[in-house]
């Protein structure tokens, strides 16, 4: 049940995922804002985002690592920085509910991408995967997305297949410009039937769907 192939390097990403106490939230995003800096001095930061729909108080943040010993050594230094210790994390554990971590791969046929430009809306679309990973599901899930992205009404962002964590898991980061334009280009992939034909051909191999729509922070490189 190995993930297959993928990127041949070794960077990944660790995903997080807070659950924030729904009267903290505010101070929570506010605290973030104003200390990510102590965090980002040590490790490059991909993305932070709250949730808008789907799930509610929660924050979604992507970090991007060399590779498992560039993980320890960040790890080591956050927890001997008097800063980020003292003035964040001491301030915001109270105001979390629950942490969850996984570690990623982009996918083979897959760069982490950016927006055409600043502003829009992020969807985070989580898709529990039969066992196998990419060596299995690979093909058809990548035609299935280059079906979506051909529509032309969305960008995609990034694809991330899990090593740590849930596994048989694939996240897909997508980028529209509100969401009443991820609204109607869902409509037109819906009647559109190349994209009709890749879903049907792709979900033979899927257990569940989830998704979520995210807000990025003033802080988070992708805007």
């Amino acid at each position: 049940l190995a993930t297959g192939p993928r990127q041949d390097n070794s960077i990944f990403y660790e995903i997080r995922t807070y659950d924030i106490k729904p009267s903290k939230m505010k101070e929570f995003l506010e605290m973030v804002n104003k200390y990510i800096h102590f965090r980002t001095a040590h490790s490059e930061l991909v993305g932070f985002w709250y949730t808008e729909l789907g799930a509610m108080n929660k924050v979604f943040h992507i970090w991007k690592y060399d590779n498992f010993a560039h993980r320890t050594s960040v790890r080591h230094a956050l927890a001997n920085d008097k800063d980020w210790q003292g003035k964040f994390i001491s301030v915001v554990l109270p105001l979390i509910e629950k942490q969850h971590n996984e570690v990623a791969y982009l996918v083979p046929w897959c760069q982490l991408g950016k927006p055409p430009k600043e502003g829009g809306v992020y969807e985070w679309v989580t898709f529990q995967m039969k066992p196998g990973g990419p060596a299995l599901w690979g093909e058809a899930f990548r035609a299935a997305i280059n079906a979506h992205i051909n529509t032309g009404y969305t960008r995609l962002i990034a694809v991330f297949h899990t090593e740590y964590g849930l596994l048989n898991t694939v996240h897909v980061l997508w980028w529209n410009e509100s969401p009443d334009h991820r609204a109607a280009g869902r409509h037109s992939a819906h009647e559109d039937a190349r994209v009709v034909a890749a879903v049907r051909d792709s979900v033979r191999f899927l257990e569940s769907q989830q998704n979520a729509l995210l807000i990025p922070l003033p802080c988070s490189p992708l805007k």
